[in-house]
């Protein structure tokens, strides 16, 4: 038999054995290289060439450089040359027991106590032997800005606990708005408890475990009922590792340890503020803007260096009997007078240097004018004029000036639609007009009428009867839920012609695809404020600035004296009734006014409706005003629709004017009560500075299908005449259910017209028209909030049980 003689083809399976690497020998060359690199410039990706021992060897050196750094942060604080350790005692049950928690820090071996000045239950504790120096400083119960305010600058906070509660329904919204804000280190006091007895006592320890795990999920609670507790306590707090907040890290601060106000010669309420305590953050620099939380932002003239009144040297206490191994030592009121000689000035403001305190751009209300009228304008004007006079009806002894201001019925509804202010919603406008009409139509003949000036912003303390606020916050129900269930929707005037009153709407093909030109109708507040060209291109530069670049000032841990200029003897008083005053140094351009944006988050805690354009306080970063926001969704689109109320199921951006902050920054969003109380409503965080981000207003007409045919359908109801029709024929159509379409003619006189869509419609189907207007937040920035009133205490801790001051 005779074969075929052919070559053997194999197939798809075939195995493929790998090729031999000859020649190359990294490991031996490496070894023969013997740790020598060459001179040419290495790779980026030169991690990827490392042995496994190198990179091993790498990882453990990075740890020690990250161990080391921790612990010169642990060895600097509340050192000889670093800050004193800055602890703020939080109350967080109105049963605690924070006077013996004080007296038990103060009882301590070889320590020193100095009582603040001016203000009840602060002290330093001064411990030469170990070298360590704290600055305890007590919260006042139930002031939530002062709570606040400290916790921006404090090193730690040592909550004092009730040993069977916890916390009550007032040390829960303390809470709540210290981990919104950013909880720096903490600590956990359990004073009391004895009284109890043994069995109970280890009951209430296991409850109370239980409870604080939730909110501390590794936190250890102290108990402190003898000095070794607090010993052991204060070893905690100079050991642990501290946390760190961006928005202070990046930013020099104090906190006044004392205070002196000089008036200046013009008068008496305005003067210099001289400033005492030590620096913390970064090195303050004399020539940058400080601000002062809660009062606004100042020039700083000169930084003096006083004597240090919390020294750790021992001249401080030499010559000085101790009884029992404590000595309480108050600061002479005098001091600064008798130690004036030794006052040195370290810097003085560079004029030339110095940041400047303009907020605002003071636009030019000629810039726009390019050449003067023709005289063709000219004669085009004034026949215009004599086209648009009018004959009105006007009481006896009526002028000419007063008389072109009266408006006729005819034209209400005109000149509110062009009006600039929209404070008013537009769905409520319509109600407005009809109101004014029927008024008119009811008293034709009244010529003397009083009038009441209403301001734009009313406040809720204006609403004293408890019955008013009730049909208010119904109303404000009714209008939630309603938007919820038709979203957008509004009734098609009947006495206002729809092309006249939606005449600054526009209809959109795509709302995801279609353009809008950012700088398409800017009010005349945008002429106002400033705007970056890459706001995030500078922020890097800054921040790189910080981190790499030495600033000259005071560096941290110094004790100085700020000289600040031009101060209202209001912040003066405010420091000699107890509560903090804390400054800040600002960043380039933040004392500067824009348009800020904020990703925020419902708080679960508070369910009341929240409209947009209410008047609420912010709390962002280490600045603290209040402004009426506007609410719009988060999306990566180029347009934002508005949001009318403040969703509880998803973020939202808030936007509103107010001086430029560099993120990260927290945001904490309080609506003020009609008593004075405030509630947190939202929480969040700085999103970004941007003028350009576009925030749409829509508005949806409905319409309902009459006759219905295969894919025409003639509708009624969305508009009442003709000429309406014809105007809105270009906006594309939608319905409920999905079907798409178009106007394709007008029937009849009365508002019906035909329309053709991509599909049959069914008769229980809606159809509706969108209509997109650009919308601006309005400027209601106020720098000054006032104070809260303090939460009324009860047991429970749940925040559903809170109870109201009447």
């Amino acid at each position: 038999m005779v074969m075929a003689a052919g070559a053997h083809r194999p197939g798809p399976l075939k195995q493929q054995n790998k090729a031999h690497k000859g020649g190359k020998h990294s490991g031996s060359s490496q070894r023969r290289a013997g740790g020598r690199v060459p001179v040419k410039a290495q790779p980026r990706r030169r991690l990827r060439d490392l042995s496994r021992v190198d990179r091993r060897h790498q990882a453990l050196q990075l740890r020690r450089q990250r161990k080391e750094a921790v612990l010169a942060e642990k060895r600097s604080l509340g050192s000889r040359d670093g800050p004193p350790h800055l602890v703020v005692v939080v109350q967080l049950h109105s049963r605690a027991a924070a006077q013996d928690t004080l007296r038990l820090l103060q009882s301590q071996d070889s320590a020193v106590v100095r009582a603040d000045e001016g203000r009840a239950g602060g002290f330093a504790l001064l411990c030469p032997r170990f070298k360590q120096r704290w600055r305890f400083v007590t919260a006042q119960a139930g002031d939530l800005h002062a709570v606040l305010d400290l916790a921006k600058v404090a090193d730690s906070l040592l909550f004092i606990l009730d040993p069977v509660d916890g916390w009550d329904s007032a040390g829960e919204h303390c809470l709540s708005c210290l981990f919104a804000q950013g909880l720096p280190s903490y600590a956990l006091a359990v004073p009391g408890g004895t009284d109890l007895p043994p069995k109970k006592r280890i009951d209430a320890r296991k409850k109370l475990a239980k409870t604080t795990e939730k909110r501390f999920p590794e936190a250890k609670l102290f108990p402190l009922n003898t000095e070794q507790e607090s010993s052991l306590l204060l070893r905690h707090l100079s050991t642990q590792k501290q946390r760190h907040l961006a928005f202070r890290d990046r930013r020099a601060h104090l906190l006044a340890y004392a205070a002196e106000f000089v008036p200046g010669q013009e008068s008496d309420l305005v003067g210099t503020l001289k400033v005492s305590g030590f620096v913390r953050g970064q090195t303050l620099d004399v020539n940058s803007l400080v601000h002062i939380v809660g009062h606004g932002d100042f020039q700083v003239s000169q930084v003096d260096a006083p004597p240090d009144p919390l020294s750790l040297n021992p001249r401080v206490v030499k010559g000085q009997k101790r009884s029992q191994d404590m000595e309480i030592q108050e600061d002479p009121v005098n001091c600064t007078d008798e130690m004036e000689e030794d006052v040195k000035v370290l810097m003085k403001a560079d004029p030339s240097k110095q940041e400047s305190l303009q907020s605002e751009v003071v636009p030019d209300p000629m810039e726009g004018e390019q050449t003067w009228p023709t005289e063709e304008e000219l004669q085009e004007a004034e026949d215009s004029l004599k086209a648009n006079r009018r004959v009105v009806k006007v009481p006896k002894g009526t002028s000419k000036y007063q008389a072109a201001w009266i408006v006729d019925d005819g034209e209400e509804g005109s000149e509110k639609d062009d009006d600039e202010d929209d404070d008013i919603d537009d769905d409520l406008m319509e109600e407005a007009v009809s109101q004014e009409g029927e008024s008119s139509e009811e008293e034709p003949g009244e010529e003397e009428s009083e009038t009441m000036t209403v301001s734009e912003c009313l406040r809720d303390d204006q609403y004293d009867e408890k019955m008013e606020e009730d049909e208010q916050m119904l109303e404000r129900y009714k209008q939630q839920r309603m938007d919820e269930m038709f979203p957008d929707e509004v009734d098609t005037p009947r006495d206002v012609p729809a092309r006249v009153r939606f005449q600054k709407y526009r209809g959109l093909k795509s709302f995801r695809t279609s353009p809008w030109d950012p700088k398409e109708n800017l009010p005349r507040d945008y002429a106002r404020i400033f705007q970056f060209q890459d706001f995030s291109r500078t922020r890097k530069h800054l921040f790189r600035q910080i981190e790499k670049e030495e600033t000259e000032g005071a560096l941290v841990g110094w004790y100085i004296t700020l000289h600040v200029c031009n101060v209202p003897v209001s912040v003066m008083e405010s420091f000699k009734e107890g509560k903090p005053l804390v400054l800040f140094s600002l960043l380039p351009h933040e004392q500067k006014m824009s348009v800020l944006n904020f990703l925020v988050h419902r708080h679960p805690s508070n369910t009341e409706p929240v409209r947009a354009k209410e008047e609420l306080i912010f709390h962002c970063g280490f600045r603290r005003f209040r402004a009426s926001p506007l609410f719009s969704q988060h999306t990566s689109a180029d347009k934002h629709k508005l949001e009318r109320f403040l969703r509880p199921d998803a973020a939202l951006v808030v936007t509103v004017y107010a001086p430029i902050t560099f993120p990260p920054a927290s945001v904490l969003l309080f609506k003020q009560r009609s008593n004075g109380m405030h509630d947190l409503i939202a929480t969040g965080s700085l999103l970004s500075v941007d003028p350009d981000r576009i925030v749409i207003k829509r508005l949806v007409l409905s319409g309902h299908p009459f006759k219905i045919f295969t894919k025409t359908a003639v509708v009624r109801y969305m508009f009442f005449n003709r000429e309406d029709v014809m105007w809105f024929k270009p906006v594309e159509l939608r319905t409920k259910w999905g079907r798409r379409g178009h106007i394709k003619e007008p029937l009849g006189t009365h508002g019906h017209m035909k329309c053709h869509f991509d599909g049959q419609l069914k008769s229980q189907d809606t159809v509706l028209l969108n209509l997109y207007k650009r919308v601006f937040p309005k400027w209601t920035y106020d720098p000054h909030v006032p104070d809260p009133v303090p939460w009324v205490r009860s047991e429970s801790a749940l925040p559903e049980q809170e109870v109201e001051m009447e």
